[in-house]
């Protein structure tokens, strides 16, 4: 219990409820993704299949599979925060991982 109360610290939130329905977030987002980045992939021609004659063919599908699944989850946390009522928490969580990889000019800090 100890942990969930420095995460309501560290994020700024007040109530239990609203805790749980950023992890049901978190969840139904990262499943989501998952779920989505293989069709993806398979839309713009880039099945499994094709990497296997190439030399470490695999490791080259899922590097560029998890680099396809990565932005799609941030859009998607986007949508379902929205959905849940929760968007003002995940667009500042976004905007503090975009200002990590780098984007600090398109998102000053506060």
């Amino acid at each position: 219990m100890a942990y969930l109360n420095h995460l309501k610290k560290k994020w700024n939130i007040q109530s239990n409820r609203q805790l749980w329905i950023i992890f049901i977030v978190f969840g139904i987002t990262g499943s989501s993704s998952v779920k989505v980045g293989r069709p993806f992939l398979e839309l713009i021609g880039l099945q499994p299949e094709v990497f296997t004659d190439i030399p470490l063919g695999m490791v080259f599908y899922w590097v560029l599979r998890i680099l396809v699944i990565f932005p799609i989850y941030q859009v998607l946390l986007i949508l379902f925060g929205a959905l849940f009522f929760q968007f003002s928490f995940f667009w500042e969580f976004e905007k503090k991982i975009l200002r990590r990889m780098g984007f600090k000019r398109f998102f000053p800090e506060p």
